[in-house]
C-alpha cells in the first residue's frame, strides 16, 4: 500500500492496466506523459483515466513505456496501430527494425489501392466534380449553365468514361468491336491475294510490253468461282477498314470537341496513335487508288495495330498488366543493365576463343557481330545461326547460357509479385459491396465521460476545467438555500394557521455573522460529495439522456 500514491490506472477500452507514474514520464511529449487529475479522462470517482481507444494496439504501446521498444502487433492492420500512435503521440519511425518491414507493408497496399482507385474512377456526369475539371463549377452550383455547358461533359463522360453511365457503355462496347475487327482486316490485308494493291483499278502492263489500263479486275482473271470469291473478299476488307476508320474519325472528332482541355488532349499518345493511324489509312488508300506505292506510308501502317492499347480504357485486366509494368519500371532497368553487362563481357569473351587457327569456319568475325550470339544465348533463345566450334568457345558458351538464366530469374519473382498484388486487390475491390453503412457522428459533449461530467451535465453545464465544479458548487448551494427558505416558510405559515390555542410555537431565528469564504466554500464542497461520488456511469447517462429528451 505504500506504493499506491505512485501507481496510476488506465482503462482502455474497457481493459484496466495498472503502472508507475514514473514509467509514463520516459517518453515526454506524449499524450500519456502529460496525464494529471484535472484531464478530461480522469474518472474521479473510479480513481482512473478512460481512453475509448483499441485495447489490443495500447498494450505495446505500453510495454513501449516499460522496456523503450516498439514492437509491431500482427493481428492488427497497419493503418490502425498507425493511427493508434498518432493518438497517443508517438512516433510510428520508432519500430524496432524487426517488425519494420511488416509494419510498412501496409503503406506499399494503399498506394496500390489509391492506383486502383484512380484507375476504377467513376464519376457521375451530373456531379459538380464532373462540371469542375472544365472551370464550370460556379456555374453548375448556381445553377447557370448553358446547353452547351451541359452537354460537353456529358459528352466527355460518354467518350472517355466507359462506366459512367450506360450510354457510355454502348459507345464503348461500339468502340471496341470496330477496334478488334480493323485490327484482323489490317492482318488480312497483308495477304497477297487480299493485298490492297489488286482491289484498285491500276496500270499494268501487257505481254507486249505495252501499258494499257484496266477498268475491272475481273477482266484478266478466270471466270471461276474461287476468283470471284477472292474478289468480294477484297473488296469486302477494303470496304470493312474505310467503315472502322470513319468511326475512328468521328470518335476523335467527338472526344475533341468535348475534352477539357485541348493540348492535354493533343499530346497524349493515345490520341497520336489514333491520329497517326488514320490519317495514314487513308493516305495509303488515295495513293493506291492513283497507281502509286509509297514504303514508307506501309510502315507508317503498323501504327495501326498500336490502337490495340487503347482497350486498356475498356479492360481491368490490361490495366492490370500496365500497372505492374509501370510498379516494375525499377525492375526491367535493373535487368535490362545486367543483361547489357553479359552481352558485352560474353561477347568478348566469345570472339577471342574462337579466334584460332584451326578454326576456319569461324562464325564470330567481330564484337558487335557476337553480341547477337550472346543475347540470343542468355535469353535462352538459340536460333543456332552462330555457334562455337572450338573447346574454350563452348566453355564461354555454357557460361554465358548459365549466367543469362539466373539475370533473368532474379528480377521475375519480383515482377511477379507486383503483379498478383494488383491482381489480388482488383479481384478483392471487385466483389466489395459497392453501399457501406454510414455512421452517425455524435458530438463528444453529448455523452458523458465520467462521473463528475455526468452531473455537469444532469445541471446544465458544460465540462471545461475546475470553473465547472466551482460553478455547480454555486448552483447546489442557491439551491439548498432555497429550499431551505421555502421549509421555513411553510413551517411559519402552518403555526399560524393552527390559531391561538395551539401550542405550536413560531420558530425564532437568530442572526449570526455570515460565514467566511473559506467556510462557505468547504461547507459547499461537502454538500456536493455526496453527489459527486456517484459511481453508477449508465444510470447517470440514462437520466441525462431522459432529461435532454
Amino acid at each position: 500500500m505504500a506504493n499506491a500514491e505512485y501507481r496510476v490506472t488506465l482503462n482502455v477500452g474497457g481493459i484496466r492496466h495498472v503502472t508507475y507514474k514514473h514509467v509514463l514520464k520516459k517518453i515526454p511529449a506524449t499524450r500519456l506523459s502529460k496525464l494529471s487529475p484535472v484531464s478530461t479522462n480522469y474518472d474521479l470517482a473510479a480513481n482512473e483515466y478512460f481512453f475509448d481507444r483499441h485495447p489490443g494496439c495500447f498494450v505495446h504501446i505500453l510495454n513501449y513505456y516499460r522496456t523503450g521498444k516498439l514492437h509491431y502487433p500482427t493481428d492488427v492492420c497497419g493503418p490502425l496501430f498507425e493511427e493508434e500512435l498518432k493518438f497517443w503521440g508517438i512516433d510510428g519511425n520508432e519500430v524496432e527494425p524487426c517488425c519494420w518491414k511488416t509494419y510498412t507493408i501496409h503503406r506499399e497496399t494503399e498506394d496500390v489501392l489509391s492506383t486502383l482507385d484512380k484507375l476504377d474512377a467513376v464519376e457521375e456526369i451530373n456531379t459538380e466534380c464532373n462540371y469542375q475539371r472544365f472551370g464550370w463549377e460556379e456555374d453548375f452550383r448556381y445553377n447557370r449553365l448553358t446547353f452547351w455547358q451541359r452537354i460537353k461533359p456529358q459528352m466527355w463522360a460518354i467518350m472517355d468514361h466507359p462506366n459512367s453511365s450506360p450510354t457510355a457503355r454502348i459507345v464503348a462496347g461500339i468502340s471496341v468491336f470496330f477496334l478488334v475487327t480493323a485490327t484482323v482486316a489490317f492482318c488480312l490485308e497483308t495477304v497477297p491475294t487480299l493485298a490492297l494493291e489488286n482491289v484498285q483499278n491500276m496500270a499494268v502492263f501487257d505481254d507486249d510490253g505495252g501499258n494499257s489500263t484496266l477498268v475491272e479486275l475481273t477482266q484478266r482473271v478466270d471466270a471461276s468461282l474461287y476468283e470471284q470469291l477472292l474478289l468480294h473478299s477484297r473488296r469486302a476488307v477494303l470496304a470493312w477498314q474505310i467503315v472502322c476508320n470513319i468511326w475512328f474519325v468521328l470518335e476523335i472528332i467527338f472526344r475533341f470537341v468535348s475534352c477539357p482541355s485541348k493540348p492535354a488532349f493533343l499530346v497524349s499518345p493515345l490520341t497520336l496513335i489514333d491520329v497517326i493511324a488514320t490519317m495514314t489509312f487513308f493516305a495509303n488508300l488515295i495513293i493506291s487508288s492513283l497507281g502509286g506505292n509509297i514504303r514508307a506510308l506501309h510502315i507508317l501502317g503498323m501504327i495501326r495495330v498500336m490502337r490495340l492499347f487503347k482497350l486498356t480504357q475498356h479492360t481491368n485486366g490490361l490495366k492490370v498488366l500496365w500497372q505492374t509494368f509501370k510498379a516494375s519500371a525499377k525492375e526491367f532497368v535493373l535487368l535490362v543493365f545486367f543483361l547489357l553487362l553479359g552481352v558485352i563481357f560474353f561477347a568478348t569473351m566469345i570472339y577471342y576463343a574462337e579466334q584460332s587457327d584451326d578454326n576456319t569456319s569461324n562464325h564470330f568475325q567481330s564484337i558487335p557481330q557476337s553480341m547477337w550470339w550472346a543475347i540470343v544465348t542468355m535469353t535462352t533463345v538459340g536460333y543456332g545461326d552462330m555457334y562455337p566450334q572450338t573447346v574454350s568457345g563452348r566453355l564461354v558458351g555454357s557460361m554465358c547460357a548459365v549466367a543469362g538464366v539466373l539475370t533473368i530469374a532474379l528480377p521475375v519473382p519480383v515482377i511477379v509479385n507486383n503483379f498478383a498484388t494488383f491482381y489480388t486487390h482488383t479481384q478483392a475491390r471487385a466483389k466489395m459491396p459497392k453501399n457501406k453503412r454510414t455512421m452517425v457522428h455524435i458530438a463528444k459533449n453529448n455523452v458523458a465521460d465520467s462521473p463528475m461530467k455526468a452531473v455537469l451535465a444532469l445541471n446544465g453545464i458544460q465540462w471545461s476545467s475546475e470553473k465547472s465544479i466551482n460553478e455547480l458548487i454555486q448552483k447546489t448551494s442557491k439551491k439548498n438555500n432555497r429550499v431551505s427558505r421555502d421549509r421555513e416558510r411553510k413551517s411559519s405559515l402552518s403555526s399560524i394557521l393552527s390559531g391561538p390555542g395551539s401550542n405550536a410555537s413560531v420558530p425564532v431565528t437568530h442572526s449570526s455573522p455570515p460565514p467566511s469564504r473559506d467556510e462557505r466554500v468547504s461547507s459547499e464542497r461537502q454538500m456536493l460529495m455526496p453527489i459527486v461520488t456517484v459511481t453508477d456511469t449508465d444510470e447517470l447517462a440514462k437520466i441525462s439522456t431522459s432529461k435532454n429528451m
